[in-house]
């Protein structure tokens, strides 16, 4: 999952990237409202981590501005407000869901995840594909009931193609999923993750369209 994170408390907002850079997500952070609305205009984001009191432009007007040209990006709302006032007006004006400061790490991640499920219109926390099963919450993968033991990278390309799963995942969005903005991507790296993943998950999941990206076919 790629997460837009807007704080602009340095050390806040650094241990939360850290935390979640932990848990597996791919996180670009910005300090103020305007960066956030200027990276959600053009970069897929699976999510918008907002808080709300923001210099240059407001958490409220960065998510009122999300909603009117239409975005569907799922918005958490993180912030020190928490008078019943300030939920409902972000609720109404778009929000998705909304965590108080101070908070637990492990209810944020929770959350996301929760929030990425919806988005997707999936009811089991679980991506299964016949006898292969991905536990987001637990970072986990069986093949027929075995555990395998994937790399953070293996497992987040592969939990892309299964929530993409029938479509074909372009290069430019995996390289986005897996690194964000933080860090060049050799030209090789795409393909050497899916060739691991095959080694360990079989050869025919994956299907290769050429000159576009890769595929795993919808279950039946």
């Amino acid at each position: 999952m790629r997460i837009l994170l807007v704080e602009d408390d340095l050390l806040l907002g650094d241990g939360i990237r850290v935390g979640l850079s932990q848990e597996g997500y791919t996180v670009d952070w910005v300090t103020d409202g305007a960066a956030a609305s200027a990276a959600a205009d053009v970069e897929g984001f699976d999510l918008m981590v907002l808080d709300l009191g923001l210099p240059k432009r407001s958490g409220m007007e960065v998510l009122e501005a999300l909603r009117d040209r239409g975005s569907s990006l799922p918005v958490l709302i993180l912030t020190a407000r928490d008078t019943l006032g300030d939920r409902v007006r972000a609720l109404d004006a778009g929000a998705d869901d909304y965590l108080s400061k101070p908070f637990d790490l492990e209810e944020l991640c929770a959350r996301a995840r929760a929030l990425r499920r919806r988005a997707q219109g999936r009811a089991s926390p679980k991506l299964v594909q016949g006898d292969l099963v991905l536990d987001p919450a637990a970072h986990s993968v069986t093949l027929a009931g075995s555990p395998v033991a994937l790399s953070a990278g293996e497992f987040t390309l592969l939990s892309l193609l299964l929530e993409q799963a029938g479509r074909v995942v372009r290069r430019e969005r995996m390289e986005q999923t897996l690194y964000g903005w933080v860090k060049e991507v050799d030209s090789n790296t795409i393909e050497v993750y899916v060739h691991h993943l095959r080694k360990k998950l079989g050869s025919d999941l994956i299907r290769t369209v050429r000159g576009v990206g890769y595929r795993i076919e919808k279950a039946g």
